[in-house]
């Protein structure tokens, strides 16, 4: 089954959610900002979208630029500086097995489906 990981105050995460719908095939959706992932869940997330885990990270949200952008974190660093503020999670995650991508543009859950 096809999973969203979904932040429905973000306009790119809502698009992806009406995106599946679209395609009529069934999906579930993890609203991770209540339901945060753990650092395995993470960890796997990570190596199906085949990146490194500061590529994961919203760089321009105001808590990576005041408390991280300068200091030097290694990959567990990074996932637990993810896990304790969920909203530096990339978004829309999409799953499709042992595949993953991040949908920006909203287009590229074509490449996974």
């Amino acid at each position: 089954m096809i999973t969203i990981y979904h932040n429905s105050r973000c306009s790119k995460s809502r698009e992806g959610v009406c995106f599946l719908e679209n395609t009529k095939q069934p999906f579930q959706i993890i609203n991770y900002l209540e339901n945060i992932p753990t650092k395995e869940e993470l960890k796997e997330l990570i190596r199906k979208l085949n990146i490194s885990p500061i590529e994961l990270v919203r760089k321009k949200e105001t808590i990576w630029i005041s408390t991280y952008k300068n200091r030097k974190l290694s990959d567990d660093e990074i996932i637990q500086v993810m896990i304790d503020n969920p909203k530096l999670i990339e978004r829309p995650i999409i799953v499709n097995g042992d595949k993953a991508i991040i949908a920006r543009p909203t287009e590229k859950i074509n490449e996974i489906i």
